[in-house]
């Protein structure tokens, strides 16, 4: 069949900027199968009061087909009031079940997208957080967002009237056999055109659909990453290369867009061209049987209605197919984060001491490509350890990886002669806390943002933890207090406040391993030196690591690290470094004057 060709580029290549994979066939039934098994007795009862209604709308046309018999026969006396009443209470029946179909179709629908969306998010919170990390907003936002949409309409009426469309074809066609067996050659006339542009337009269908779900989450990714990084963009000049890249991604989501609506082109006329030559055939292959004697007229009058009759419920199981294609693709993706094991730890696994070290790394974010390059480094407990250098030399990867979020492609990061990659999340987190720039305050009461560290901490306990932050005068002058709503929607918290926020949780967490990622940058100079004194105080005795780019932090250190191009050039103090005249010694002379 010739007409648009599927785009050129790769339609994976868009999903290649993250980790969250789709999930194969076979994963997806799996779900579908464990989603039906939760709702089956509403299943049940829903083909059941179907069944009813689709029963009941049979009613009529059996009833249309005797009279026209009787009248055919010669019958003088046709009954038309018992034929009326009859008619009328079949009627009632059926409007009242269908609105009972509606009615539960929809209670299913909405309780099975809860369930999917429930299950989306307990799983995704519980993915490692490097997983999570190298995601990127677009995608888990494209995920979130579009695809959950897109599933909206399929759990809510897809999936129940893609059911009630079956029975309702089956048992109408069962009446059509059972009234006028002949007629059921009409059906077959008709089937061969229908099924061959099915087979045709569902063998494309998924492909496409999954490349235009790729394509969107790539334009998702690239004005996220564009409004985020506004600012910078702006100092850079970089105005017209993402416009560029975003008439990129635009340009090749529309035209799989494209493609998926030259699809529907061809499916939607051969659905309307089945319809019609159904019934056509219907009332030709009919009339040529009445005339040999083969079918009764009123054989003929039943089966003609019936026929009718089935051109919705197929036309609804076609065009739910098609819905079914993009839902199919949304799940998918939404199911995909299944395939993520989520923590391959072992829970009983614990460190049997503080002692942080890495050895002989490696670690690149894409296959074959390393950032960091046989680093290894011994932090023993108590320690505070400045990693410094040039922007992109590996810095914040490797606090990263110390802390326990990426684990090394190879080599080796242990705690007490543990390997992190070897324990759950929860326990790395008890002992190794990461905090960096990128702070999140949510949307409730200031004492719910801090409980979130530790949720058994006392209103003491979360007052000291301000005070060692130096936050405790701004949030005693605030109209309630610890009550005071915050985050969108409520009370705005400036940057430099959410830090402050952030850096209160970590002294409520408690860790013994603190990993600094410009924790105080978004503070100035002056205050950012104070607040890390006051920290100091309250970190004594804890092992830190801090990706220093203000080199006070690193005078204060006791071991500082110059990571340049991957790997650790030179080790030692701040004096001996300085007295060494390497790279850090011309850091020192530059920023210092």
């Amino acid at each position: 069949m010739i007409g648009v060709q599927p785009p050129d580029y790769d339609p994976a290549g868009t999903e290649h900027a993250t980790t969250l994979p789709v999930a194969g066939p076979e994963t997806v039934r799996d779900y579908v199968r464990s989603l039906l098994r939760r709702h089956r007795g509403a299943f049940a009862v829903l083909i059941a009061v179907n069944a009813t209604a689709v029963v009941a709308s049979m009613v009529g046309p059996t009833l249309l087909g005797g009279l026209v018999q009787d009248l055919a026969d010669g019958e003088r006396e046709l009954r038309l009031g018992r034929n009326i009443s009859l008619f009328a209470v079949a009627l009632v029946v059926q409007a009242f079940f269908v609105r009972m179909v509606r009615l539960r179709g929809a209670v299913l629908g909405e309780r099975m997208l809860a369930d999917l969306r429930e299950d989306f998010l307990v799983r995704s919170v519980g993915l490692p957080p490097g997983v999570l990390e190298r995601a990127g907003t677009g995608d888990l936002l494209a995920r979130i967002n579009t695809d959950v949409d897109r599933l909206s309409t399929a759990m809510r009426e897809a999936l129940p009237q893609m059911s009630i469309a079956v029975v309702w074809a089956g048992l109408l066609l069962g009446g059509l056999v059972v009234t006028a067996p002949p007629l059921a050659l009409a059906i077959v006339v008709a089937l061969p055109v229908l099924l061959g542009v099915c087979v045709w337009y569902f063998r494309r269908a998924p492909a496409g659909y999954r490349s235009e779900a790729a394509g969107y989450a790539a334009v998702a990714a690239a004005l996220a990453e564009t409004v985020d990084a506004g600012r910078t963009i702006e100092a850079h000049r970089l105005e017209e290369r993402r416009i560029a890249l975003s008439d990129q991604r635009v340009a090749e989501w529309t035209s799989w867009e494209r493609y998926t609506l030259w699809l529907r082109s061809i499916l939607i006329p051969a659905i309307n061209f089945y319809h019609a030559s159904l019934l056509a055939g219907v009332l030709l292959i009919g009339g040529w049987f009445v005339l040999e004697d083969w079918l009764t007229v009123g054989q003929l009058t039943t089966g003609a209605l019936l026929t009718q009759l089935m051109v919705e419920p197929v036309g609804m199981i076609l065009r739910w197919m098609d819905e079914l294609q993009v839902a199919r693709v949304s799940l998918a993706r939404l199911v995909g984060v299944r395939e993520i094991e989520e923590d391959a730890g072992d829970g009983s696994l614990a460190p049997g001491g503080r002692e942080l070290l890495a050895e002989r790394v490696r670690f690149g974010y894409l296959p074959d490509v390393d950032v960091l390059h046989d680093v290894s480094l011994d932090v023993a407990p108590g320690t505070r350890l400045a990693l410094v250098g040039p922007s992109g030399a590996g810095k914040s990867t490797l606090g990263r990886l110390l802390a326990g979020i990426y684990g090394p492609r190879t080599g080796s990061v242990t705690l007490g002669g543990t390997r992190l990659s070897e324990m759950t999340a929860e326990r790395v987190r008890e002992r190794v806390a990461l905090v960096n720039q990128e702070h999140h305050v949510f949307v409730g009461p200031l004492r719910d943002n801090l409980l979130l560290a530790r949720t058994d901490a006392s209103d003491a306990e979360l007052w000291a933890a301000l005070g060692a932050v130096d936050a405790d005068d701004w949030v005693r002058g605030l109209p309630e207090g610890l009550d005071t709503e915050v985050g969108s929607g409520a009370l705005s918290v400036t940057p430099a406040r959410a830090q402050q926020i952030a850096l209160a949780r970590l002294v409520l967490a408690d860790p013994h391993t603190l990993v600094l990622d410009e924790a105080t940058s978004l503070l100035d100079p002056r205050a950012a030196r104070h607040l890390e004194r006051s920290l100091g105080r309250v970190l004594d005795g804890r092992t830190v690591i801090a990706i220093a780019h203000r080199l006070h932090t690193a005078h204060d250190a006791d071991v500082i690290a110059v990571v340049e191009d991957g790997r650790i050039t030179e080790l030692g103090s701040h004096h001996e470094l300085v007295a060494s005249g390497g790279a850090y010694a011309a850091l020192w002379r530059s920023w210092h004057g």
